[in-house]
């Protein structure tokens, strides 16, 4: 591996012979080629949440010059059901490309992806520029123009999504693909707090959460998003789209499974796993 940790700031050679530009290849790598490993961390202890973002966004560079495009962001972990079982305590932010559009009524991309599970998702279209730091709930919901409900398909480069923070904010926050649904109405018209999810699989009910879930208020994860971006040098564009965490712990969608997720007044988000 070549040791590009000098032209990076990081310093000499971590354990285990990774460094930032290793590790975002591998990363890479392994989604390209549908192939799982165990986290960096066991053998890079000192890989923390700062250098995990470094690698996300050299990723990040890496997809544009192939020609993704960026649309928008995501946040992982934002509820507490998802901290608990993933036993990570705080969101993470990480980017969206077009790449990861899944088109309405296409299935889970089984061939692409590695273990995907599908959790509910609060879903903003962004109508002004949003830009940290000090941003609060209220502005940030004054800066978007609809809301919708989504699904986001997670998956992980992790074998049994197991990480610690700098891992997974390396992995993209366990990026996958997504789908927005039917419905997307005005944030003045909606209780985001209020606003239910049910999930149902195989038609069975299996979860349900309301936006309260996530960080309180989705619009408080919005705000987390761009004060968090700042720190990074970045800021939330206009048109961008943001999905601001799972309201509920994920499920699988196997080749053959069905999930459905009905919002209160955002309609329902249908995906199937495929043959």
């Amino acid at each position: 591996m070549t040791d590009t940790t000098a032209a990076m700031g990081t310093g000499a050679m971590p354990d285990g012979g990774w460094d930032i530009e290793s590790v975002a290849a591998e990363l890479l790598a392994c989604e390209d080629e549908r192939r799982e490993r165990e986290p960096f961390t066991d053998e890079w202890p000192d890989l923390d949440l700062d250098t995990g973002y470094q690698i996300q966004d050299l990723n990040l560079a890496k997809r544009l010059d192939r020609g993704e495009k960026l649309v928008g962001v995501k946040l992982g972990l934002t509820s507490r059901a998802k901290q608990q079982r993933m036993g990570v305590h705080f969101p993470f932010v990480a980017w969206l490309t077009d790449a990861m559009i899944l088109p309405v009524g296409d299935p889970v991309p089984q061939s692409r992806l590695i273990h995907p599970r599908i959790e509910p998702e609060i879903v903003f279209i962004m109508g002004d520029r949003l830009e940290g730091p000090g941003v609060t709930a209220a502005q940030a919901m004054a800066a978007v123009e609809s809301v919708w409900g989504g699904a986001e398909v997670i998956d992980s480069r992790y074998r049994n999504f197991r990480f610690k923070a700098g891992d997974v904010a390396a992995d993209n926050a366990s990026s996958g693909a997504f789908v927005t649904g039917p419905v997307g109405l005005p944030p003045a018209e909606l209780d985001l707090g209020l606003e239910a999810v049910l999930v149902e699989v195989d038609g069975q009910i299996v979860d349900s959460a309301t936006g309260a879930a996530v960080q309180g208020h989705p619009g408080e994860a919005l705000a987390l998003a761009a004060n968090d971006l700042a720190r990074r040098g970045h800021a939330i564009e206009p048109g961008w789209i943001v999905l601001t965490g799972g309201m509920t712990d994920a499920v699988f969608c196997p080749p053959g499974a069905s999930v459905a997720l009905h919002f209160t007044n955002l309609g329902s988000v249908f995906l199937n796993g495929g043959e």
